[in-house]
């Protein structure tokens, strides 16, 4: 299909789980915002690693040096992707929910009470959970309303900003069901009061480019398994933030940024795997700097699963009994993560009856239950959501499209 970006077969010819069959058909994975698949340079770069690197770090003999260059090689390979000042800028956690754990409870220590943090009802528990422990500390959580047509209410944003707001936490993009948030307008009102801005970039940063310097935001988090990656948690902080949190850590443990917030061995096989991740990426791109080659990459990428994506909507939308949630395509401005209900049917039934066929779809919440919840579908069972990531076809959307449309005429 000419108006595809990237070449879908060299693409899956990279990731060896595609090759599956179960019954003697293929497997769809639909299931990205959940988790994508990983190429085969991830699987041996962390293959790689336990055969010859596998010791702990800041040692004198060969093995623990090459273990710090992994931790290095990755941070300068993230602050790549996400336009950081430099590596010192990037901190490593288990997964974001941990790292977003401890960061409310360093923020929890300099917060008084009356002190204010603005949440979504569109967030993520991840970037829910975490702020509303700081009321145990007197702090007033409150949230930004999210409006029927899957949009947060950018009114109700302007007026629950104030003078007493010192953080606000957002994320770029819903997972739940893909709307693409004004992150910039949250900027510019948090700069107003002089408040921290936290961004979610989970869902975002599997289809778009990041520069946390043009954005502007003090703390941003990811997750490499949303990017082709191993399950690392990743923290932007601005330079020299981290340095002023009162983070629980040993008295052994670095005490600056970026470690500052890290605790215990890392997983540095995993670590190494998220920069082979970030590689494969920007392989994807061209430019002069790996900075260049991600950024043009990204926008192969997204302009490839916005065909995909803006295909699969319109195919469900004319199913009869399909009804689609949140915006539509008529614009690029939202990630390629669709979700749907089917009359007659659960979100559970329909992704049973995908699986049957091996479409990997999810059906539920996704841990988004006060997104859910606002929209009146939580006791509905939630939604089923579909996922375009790099890998995907015409051919397995049009896969999909004859499934679904069976199946709501049975």
């Amino acid at each position: 299909m000419s108006s595809l970006s990237i070449d879908s077969i060299a693409i899956r010819a990279q990731f060896p789980s595609l090759e599956r069959k179960h019954n003697n058909l293929p497997m769809v994975f639909l299931d990205g915002p959940a988790g994508t698949q990983v190429p085969q340079s991830v699987i041996d770069s962390i293959t790689r690693y336990y055969k010859n690197s596998n010791a702990n770090s800041h040692g004198a003999f060969i093995t623990t040096n090459e273990t710090d260059q992994v931790i290095h090689h990755m941070r300068t390979c993230m602050a790549a992707l996400l336009g950081a000042e430099s590596e010192n800028s990037i901190s490593i956690g288990q997964n974001m929910t941990t790292l977003n754990f401890a960061l409310a409870r360093a923020i929890s220590k300099i917060l008084k009470p009356g002190d204010e943090v603005l949440i979504t009802q569109l967030d993520h528990e991840a970037n829910r959970g975490p702020w509303l422990t700081l009321r145990d500390f007197g702090v007033k959580v409150r949230e930004v309303r999210l409006l029927p047509n899957g949009v947060l209410d950018y009114e109700d944003f302007t007026h629950k900003v104030n003078e007493n707001t010192r953080l606000v936490c957002m994320g770029m993009s819903a997972n739940s069901i893909g709307t693409v948030n004004d992150f910039k307008f949250a900027r510019e009102l948090t700069y107003k009061y002089n408040a921290w801005l936290l961004l979610d970039a989970v869902h975002y940063a599997p289809h778009f480019s990041i520069n946390v310097q043009d954005i502007g935001c003090d703390f941003l988090l990811c997750s490499a398994y949303k990017f082709y990656g191993p399950h690392v948690g990743i923290l932007y902080t601005k330079p020299g933030l981290l340095d002023r949190l009162p983070t629980d850590r040993l008295r052994t443990a670095g005490q600056t940024a970026p470690d500052v917030i890290e605790t215990g061995t890392l997983n540095h096989a995993a670590i190494a795997g998220v920069s082979a991740a970030v590689e494969f990426l920007a392989e994807l791109g061209s430019g002069s700097s790996m900075r260049d080659q991600l950024i043009n990459a990204y926008h192969k990428i997204s302009t490839h699963e916005y065909v995909l994506a803006s295909k699969l909507y319109a195919g469900l939308k004319q199913i009869p009994g399909v009804t689609m949630i949140g915006q539509d395509f008529s614009s690029n401005s939202r990630t390629p993560t669709l979700s749907f209900t089917m009359e007659g049917k659960t979100p559970t039934q329909v992704c049973v009856q995908l699986a049957k066929k091996n479409i990997c779809g999810w059906d539920g919440h996704f841990y988004a239950i006060r997104a859910i919840e606002s929209l009146g579908l939580l006791e509905r069972g939630g939604v089923t959501r579909l996922g375009i990531s790099i890998y995907n076809t015409v051919d397995e959307i049009n896969f999909t499209l004859a499934e679904v449309e069976r199946m709501s005429s049975s």
